[in-house]
């Protein structure tokens, strides 16, 4: 596409940069005389990195390291001069003297004509390379001048800041006229946004804008956002409205293009200007412009590998020896591989500070989202931030920085139309002005109250009855299983409308095969004055549970009496029958530190094919029920975590940071008929990993002890999945029981390559499918005196139907599984191929199996 003839270049790079490490290369001939010393800027006297330093007529050469310091050997045949070269600046030749060491400290002089006479050429593209190509060697000079064009280059910084967030339908202006959908809603139509996409009509349906003050101190590092006012659109009877205000800011990410990576969507793309990034990009320089007399070179960039997750575009940069981005114009290619997205546009303009370094003024990130990539009609969001007033080392007193990272200010909500006249930095278009009122009628109408009512049934499982009550879920209306045969279930719960302090639930299950009833009734109490949804949570809490349950299953995000999950492989007949009161206290601080007490007695009575059997004076004697009393403390720590709040769960929204729960509870003998004494101690940590062209990896690490002799159901009993769905937390190719511990660590490992492998290979590439790695690995035991072989007034372990023990201690060695999937089948589903390791020789195991799981991701 583009080849290049470069007029004035009258050095090349001898030596390039090692693309990973960053070190530079020394090229050696045999042993003579060494000369090293310092580059820098002979007007800053910062450091130059990546300078090349050279024998002309030789290969004898190297480059300054990342601090401007360089050391070169040269043999008896080196010759007299070394030479100095660097993009932007003028070369410096100097003479050796015979020594066997020598030091010369350099300082290079700008030079804003080395660039002029940079030609391109249009013809037949030659194999694209990287040494000796002007436009690789500029954007090494780009990476190498990274720090000190970063805010972190300031000691101290501060700026006004204004965001403007929409999210709009798209389509032909036509179709939105004469769409039925709209027919009721003309106030809504007439309201199209035409001028940002030609061809295309916006119909604004979301808005949020917000004005900020932001400090920035960069020892100790500490970033203070104090929001001053904040305007959005809500639908409060529908959605978590808060939650998706963090789901979509974190869709749309801040994007710093001098970070390796850059989030936008869930995913990851490579920087331009990374590091590592002349090993994924191609890098063409087409023009040189002037802007407001600072002269600029226009690099255009373009992914090696289309289908990968990075960027094409232009770059504008400067060469006054700052070598900073002064504009940058990209977006995705159409074969990558992301889903939902048409198009992804990201333009950020920076401006020149009277220190002369170059500062974001504006930045705006837009998506147009579809269900089919040629389709007319879907999704378009845009998010648009202006930065003004910046002030530089300031310095601000620490008290400023202390407390919580943003700041709501007081009322910030509630600002007048005229502190938005004010101090909006952007300006809103006609049909964005018009928004705020026209959602608020729409709500109101009947119509498209009906219309939510039927899209929440849809995605959350839950019908309204009325105002004050929705019933659901409906995923849980009818299920089967061995024990209770077929299984109805009703259940409902009251909305914020009945009472925005109180909630309850409540639900009645009948299984046809054990002709028993199940209830569960639960209340809950906000001492917060808001809803018990909305973080941060302080709420007391109390349940009573008379239901079923299988030993060991724990499920994520899915109530076990999902009629999906009554497809089970093996056999699976040991049940619990449950009778539980619980009451609880949470308390969620600002800084996601939080803790919850809870008192808990639990009657669990073995059902199906379990039988609690013990030795009593020779004879064996069947236990009906085993009663306990508990007190429980959690502590978790999920530093900056967000989170979508639906009808049941927090879904969350995965970012950098660990998330740690500290697990403890007390057994009471004789409290409620407790009839044990014992204290069960739990860590977990999780860990969501981001590693750039190479996907992401979810890692939980988790440990666990228990102390005093107790019956194995009081112990741990392993995670085990026996459901076609593939678990992340649980071990799939286990059995129900198969495992129970007294003391236990475990690490579970689950990688997403995110196409990486895939992508390069022809044909399948256009699947856009994305590889899955995971491996579990479970160590764990039994002490003596819990082991029932060593102590006949301890319960059995349970046996099948021909006495053949069903349950067993994990021993020297430990549980491995392990699983290859392929994800993004149909953008919806994974398929893992699961194997089990160890192990093999007990009853009733699976070593093989294929397990799905949904997920919507982009």
């Amino acid at each position: 596409m583009f080849s290049g003839k470069v007029k004035l270049f009258s050095y090349r790079l001898l030596c390039l940069v090692w693309l990973f490490s960053g070190t530079s290369i020394s090229v050696l001939h045999g042993q003579g005389m060494i000369v090293k010393g310092h580059v820098t800027d002979v007007v800053s006297n910062e450091p130059l990195s990546y300078v090349n330093v050279f024998i002309p007529g030789s290969s004898m050469g190297t480059s300054t390291d990342d601090r401007g310091y360089y050391q070169l050997q040269i043999d008896s045949n080196g010759g007299s001069k070394i030479q100095f070269s660097y993009l932007g600046y003028k070369t410096v030749w100097k003479t050796i003297v015979a020594a066997p060491l020598q030091v010369l400290n350099i300082k290079l002089e700008a030079d804003a004509k080395t660039l002029n006479e940079v030609t391109i050429r249009p013809g037949k593209r030659k194999r694209y390379r990287n040494k000796d190509n002007p436009a690789v060697e500029l954007i090494r000079a780009v990476i190498a001048n990274k720090s000190k064009n970063r805010i972190e280059h300031y000691g101290f910084i501060e700026y006004d800041q204004y965001e403007k967030m929409q999210m709009s339908l798209i389509n032909s202006p036509d179709k939105f006229k004469h769409s039925r959908l709209f027919r009721k809603y003309t106030f809504i139509t007439n309201n199209l946004d035409t001028t940002t996409i030609e061809g295309k009509a916006l119909m604004p349906l979301y808005l949020q804008e917000q004005v900020a003050k932001v400090y920035y101190r960069n020892d100790p590092e500490k970033k203070k956002t104090f929001i001053t006012g904040e305007k959005q659109i809500t639908f409060d009877d529908f959605i978590d409205n808060q939650g998706m205000t963090k789901y979509i800011q974190h869709l749309y990410q801040d994007v710093d293009i001098y970070k390796t990576n850059i989030a936008v969507l869930t995913n990851q793309f490579l920087s331009p200007i990374a590091d590592v990034a002349p090993t994924f990009y191609e890098y063409f320089i087409t023009d040189t412009v002037i802007d407001n007399g600072q002269k600029l070179v226009k690099l255009f960039f373009t992914p090696r590998n289309k289908a990968d997750f990075l960027f094409q575009g232009n770059l504008y940069v400067t060469i006054d020896g700052n070598f900073a981005v002064q504009k940058i114009d990209m977006q995705v290619n159409k074969k990558i591989n992301l889903n939902w997205v048409k198009d992804l546009h990201i333009i950020q303009d920076f401006e020149k500070l009277k220190d002369d370094r170059y500062q974001l003024t504006e930045a705006t990130l837009s998506a147009d989202f579809g269900i089919t990539k040629n389709g007319s009609g879907g999704l378009y969001g845009k998010r648009s931030v202006s930065f003004k007033n910046y002030i530089v080392d300031n310095a601000r007193p620490d008290s400023l920085y202390k407390g919580n990272a943003i700041v709501e200010m007081k009322n910030a909500d509630k600002q007048p139309d005229s502190f938005w006249i004010t101090n909006r930095l952007d300006t809103l278009t006609k049909a964005e002005a018009n928004v705020y009122k026209n959602i608020d009628s729409l709500q109101k109408m009947k119509s498209f109250r009906r219309t939510m009512d039927i899209f929440t049934l849809v995605a959350a499982g839950f019908k309204k009855a009325g105002p004050y009550i929705e019933i659901g879920p409906v995923n849980t209306f009818y299920s089967f299983n061995p024990v209770e045969g077929f299984r109805l279930r009703l259940g409902g719960r009251t909305t914020p409308q009945f009472n925005k302090n109180i909630y309850f639930e409540s639900y009645a299950a009948y299984g046809f095969k054990d002709e028993k009833w199940k209830y569960y009734l639960g209340g809950t109490y906000s001492i917060t004055g808001r809803s018990i949804y909305e973080f941060p949570v302080k709420a007391f809490h109390a349940n009573y549970e008379q239901d079923t349950k299988i030993p060991g299953q724990e499920l994520q995000f899915i109530q076990e009496d999902n009629f999906l999950l009554s497809f089970k492989r093996g056999v699976n007949d040991k049940w619990l029958y449950n009778n539980i009161y619980n009451v609880d206290f949470l308390d969620e601080f600002p800084s996601h530190f939080s803790y919850k007490i809870n008192f808990k007695n639990w009657k669990q009575e073995a059902a199906g094919g379990l039988i609690y059997n013990k030795d009593v004076s020779g004879q064996i004697q069947q236990i009906p029920s085993i009663t306990t009393s508990e007190i429980g403390l959690e502590l978790r720590w999920a530093p900056h975590e967000e989170f979508y709040q639906g009808k049941l769960y927090r879904t969350p929204i995965y970012n950098k940071y660990p998330i740690f729960t500290l697990r403890s509870i007390l057994g009471v003998k004789g409290v409620f008929n407790g009839e044990y004494n014992y204290q069960n101690i739990s860590l977990n940590i999780y860990k969501h990993l981001y590693l750039s062209q190479l996907g992401y990896t979810d890692v939980i690490l988790e440990g666990g002890y228990i102390f005093n002799k107790l019956p194995y159901p009081l112990l741990d009993i392993h995670r085990a999945n026996q459901s076609y769905s593939y678990q992340l937390s649980s071990y799939n190719m286990m059995n129900f029981l198969e495992f129970v511990s007294d003391h236990y660590a475990s690490l579970n490992i689950d990688h997403c390559f995110n196409g990486f492998f895939l992508n390069k290979i022809p044909l399948i590439k256009k699947l856009k499918f994305r590889e899955y790695l995971d491996a579990k690995v479970l160590y764990g035991g039994l002490r003596n005196e819990n082991k029932p072989g060593n102590d006949p007034g301890l319960l059995r372990f349970p046996t099948d139907a021909y006495g053949n023990p069903v349950t067993f201690a994990l021993n020297s060695k430990p549980y491995v599984e392990g699983s290859v999937g392929v994800g993004n089948i149909l953008k919806f589903f994974r398929i893992d191929l699961v194997k089990r390791f160890t192990y093999l020789d007990l009853p009733n195991v699976s070593t093989l199996g294929i397990r799905g799981r949904f997920k919507f991701d982009f």
